[in-house]
């Protein structure tokens, strides 16, 4: 298996990236240089029993100018199982303290980024193991609802993003200049980045998350709970309540979009959880969805109780 994952070096430019970078330098995963290179520079790689983790720099964040690297990308990565761009994190409203990991995807133009449940699984579960072990008792590992970071900084084309076709997410750290600083917190997400492929033998259910918050507790929280004979929920593509807003997902063309949201999740979704607190609208959406995919359809207080839905 093959993972890549894009990193800006530049420590004049940006967060965390730049520490991360470091910190897979300090522990040896830059010790085998590729015989190619990516935005001008050396591309590194680390094996690990059959699987090979590349790590790609850049001179700024992979998504502020996706259209110059994506022909880079498909030239070098396209036979990649997952890839991630490692980033930070900010919002006048998002919690501090926070590790991250969600999906892409701009919910206005109905663009969606594939994505693998499993190995954002994976990620997750990683993300966790290592918060834990290295005692950052005061951060939470959490997802977010999907966005893409270059939807707005690529002069109007989020189609861009279904250039590349190997699955990819967001990594990173939040929200504030002192999380982002947080040496330990960055080492928590370089020693992650290897451990993608790591699989638990869980169960995965794969579902479409639907309303709430871009920070929805209840999501996260789904995304780390288990039950039965090691089953849990295989949590993706989140569409926040905003953007379902601004998106006009209660129109025929919404629905169009939310289509191509369920289908950019590999292997489909079992069950479609919704918030609540939508409105009408947006609940005759996710029902038309529903039947239309032949999947159930939950209330997101559900999600405390799944060995009741009968998945």
């Amino acid at each position: 298996m093959k993972a890549v994952y894009y990193i800006c070096s530049n420590k004049n430019w940006g967060h965390v990236a730049s520490k991360v970078w470091d910190i897979l330098g300090e522990e040896g995963f830059l010790a085998n240089k590729t015989d190619f290179e990516f935005d001008g520079m050396p591309v590194y790689f680390y094996e690990n029993g059959d699987n090979t983790y590349y790590f790609a720099q850049t001179a700024i964040a992979l998504c502020l100018d996706y259209e110059k690297y994506l022909p880079q990308m498909n030239k070098y990565f396209a036979d990649c199982h997952m890839s991630a761009m490692v980033t930070w994190h900010e919002g006048a409203n998002s919690p501090d303290k926070v590790l991250t990991v969600h999906s892409l995807g701009d919910m206005n133009s109905g663009n969606f980024g594939n994505i693998e449940p499993r190995y954002m699984h994976n990620l997750l579960r990683a993300y966790k193991k290592q918060k834990d072990m290295l005692g950052l008792e005061d951060f939470d590992v959490v997802t977010e609802a999907t966005h893409w970071s270059g939807a707005h900084d690529q002069g109007g084309k989020p189609e861009l993003l279904l250039g590349y076709d190997v699955p990819m997410v967001d990594i990173e750290v939040g929200s504030a200049e002192e999380s982002w600083a947080n040496e330990t917190a960055c080492r928590a997400l370089a020693r992650t980045l290897t451990h993608v492929f790591d699989d638990d033998g869980e169960k995965l259910h794969n579902i479409l998350c639907v309303g709430g918050v871009h920070f929805d507790p209840n999501y996260a929280e789904a995304a780390f709970t288990d039950w039965g004979d090691n089953e849990s929920f295989g949590v993706s593509h989140i569409m926040a309540n905003q953007w379902l807003v601004s998106g006009e997902y209660e129109s025929e063309e919404g629905f169009k979009k939310a289509c191509r949201c369920v289908e950019a999740i590999n292997g489909g979704i079992e069950a479609i959880f919704f918030h609540d607190k939508l409105k009408g609208c947006y609940k005759d959406l996710v029902r038309k969805l529903g039947e239309y995919y032949n999947v159930p359809i939950f209330k997101h207080q559900r999600l405390r109780k799944p060995e009741e839905l009968g998945l």
